[in-house]
């Protein structure tokens, strides 16, 4: 399957080291710390850290623990345990090319990549008030997908699922991946009425180097190991993003630099700007970095192992990741030129525009409450568009069982349509907070440990013509987190102190974490 923007990308000639060693810090060193009860006074026990200095897990949990502005800075080592390659590790894309070998197989289709445990406990923290920024070098769009807020975010390299209008400046998130990237033109336009100018992706292709007129980008080489000091690329990606970054780095009293080989200029040098007011940088990576030295903790380990362990620490769950799809479903009717039969029209298509791919549907079985009348049909390829005609005199249910591409957790999911000759009437349309459905949707999917579950979110109506526009939301998939993982044991070891071990749940009762302002 796919790699998607990875196969698009143009042979780049300087991309620094590749095909690094990694390196795995000992299980004692990176264990997080043991804990013990002591008793204080009678009836009151105290849990308390056992001293050991060389505890780096332990370590980054008291510096998340203490910061007042975390900052988090991602590289493309934490979305591997998506089946996302890097770049630079022993079978990483670059590597594997400097090799002459093909390019990874894909385990699901680039756009139904799911967010890693890493992904979410970023999330965790940042709802929790303790991280303030995310920086990200990815372009695969997991940190918004999993639900980092867009004004807490600077995507440094692009997404590969968001256009932006180069007039107004809007951005549109999509279920499918952009056509192009490098800043090209795409083939949808902005949905402002008083706009409507071009959209193009938003995916810097480094090699190669074009002026074009949005308010982003001088594209340039922009990977180079070690840059001249003249060297300025700062132009090079997008000054908004830059401008946030920046902010926060220099705001940041700790920079936690997450799977990353800081190799990529200018954006390697970010972390460095908290040093400037006493902050601290944080690396956690396979590979050794040419900031190692800046940093106050250096971790050679699997990014989720650490988090894992930090969260455990922290008492802090993860939460789940509940992924919820929209589509469209338009159905229009007109009279025949007689005037003795209605000929209608339903079509199953994207939010995104009738032009836009529904990748998440795979096809489109389509049967009827008066089957004797009609014969079933199945859509296997889009647009999934069914024409019938009937006597006006007729009425009956429609019955859509949609099936889903691979990736989602479920099969299939089925939708009935009532059709009748009435004229539509506007006053019945309606738009629900998605919010709050949305909500409602997942603390169903969280309780049912399923998905599946859909709901109408809008309804327009229109008289010329006759049709009936309805959008539903479906949860399409439903990853729940622990902190046991294939690639290491994650959960803390739990070693006897005097013969007790503490748990994590007498744990959670010793101690609660409150939001932070």
């Amino acid at each position: 399957m796919s790699l998607g923007y990875a196969e698009k990308l143009s042979f780049i000639e300087d991309v620094g080291q590749v095909g690094m060693t990694e390196f795995f810090d000992s299980a004692h060193v990176l264990q997080d710390k043991v804990f013990a009860w002591l008793t204080v006074s009678c009836n009151v026990v105290k849990m308390v850290f056992l001293n050991d200095p060389d505890i780096k897990i332990e370590q980054l949990a008291k510096l998340i623990e203490k910061s007042r502005h975390l900052v988090v800075f991602t590289g493309a080592g934490i979305s591997t345990s998506c089946g996302i390659p890097d770049f630079r590790g022993p079978k990483g894309i670059w590597t594997l090319q400097r090799e002459g070998k093909p390019l990874p197989e894909a385990s699901l289709p680039f756009h139904r990549a799911m967010p890693s445990m890493t992904h979410m406990a970023l999330v965790g923290l940042e709802k929790a008030g303790v991280l303030k920024f995310v920086i990200s070098q990815n372009v695969d769009g997991l940190h918004l997908r999993s639900g980092i807020p867009r004004e807490k975010l600077a995507e440094l390299h692009g997404n590969s699922f968001m256009e932006t209008c180069s007039s107004c400046g809007a951005e549109y998130l999509r279920d499918f991946e952009v056509e192009t990237i490098g800043l090209k033109e795409t083939s949808r336009r902005c949905s402002d009425e008083k706009c409507g100018a071009k959209l193009r992706d938003t995916v810097l292709d480094w090699e190669h180097s074009k002026l074009v007129h949005f308010p982003l980008i001088i594209i340039g080489r922009i990977i180079t190991l070690f840059p001249a000091p003249s060297l300025n690329l700062l132009d090079a990606l997008p000054p908004k993003e830059m401008d946030l970054a920046d902010k926060h780095c220099r705001m940041g009293d700790v920079v936690l630099c997450l799977g990353t080989s800081l190799q990529i200029t200018p954006a390697c040098n970010l972390p460095l700007k908290s040093l400037r007011g006493g902050g601290k940088i944080v690396i956690v990576n396979l590979q050794k970095t040419p900031k190692d030295k800046k940093a106050s903790l250096v971790i050679h380990g699997f990014v989720d192992k650490v988090i894992a362990g930090v969260m455990e620490l922290l008492n802090m769950q993860i939460p789940p990741y509940i992924r919820i799809d929209l589509f469209q479903i338009i159905l229009t009717q007109s009279l025949s030129c007689d005037k003795k039969f209605v000929n209608w029209t339903i079509r199953i298509a994207s939010v995104h525009g009738l032009g836009a791919p529904l990748p998440f549907i795979k096809s489109v079985e389509v049967s009827f409450s008066n089957n004797q009348n009609y014969k079933e049909a199945t859509l296997d390829a889009q647009p999934f568009l069914l024409k019938r005609r009937t006597v006006q005199t007729e009425t009956f249910e429609i019955f859509l069982n949609l099936k889903f591409s691979d990736g989602c957790g479920c099969l299939n999911t089925q939708i009935q349509i009532p059709f009748n000759l009435e004229d539509p009437d506007p006053t019945n349309g309606f738009i629900l907070d998605r919010n709050a459905t949305f909500e409602n949707m997942r603390e169903a999917a969280i309780q049912d440990l399923s998905c599946g579950q859909n709901a109408v979110v809008e309804r327009k109506t229109t008289s010329v013509p006759k049709s009936e526009v309805t959008v539903h939301a479906i949860v399409t998939n439903v990853k729940t987190f622990d902190y046991q993982l294939s690639n290491g044991d994650v959960k803390p070891r739990k070693e006897a102190l005097n013969g007790l071990i503490m748990t994590r749940k007498q744990r959670s009762k010793g101690r609660k974490r409150k939001s932070r302002p």
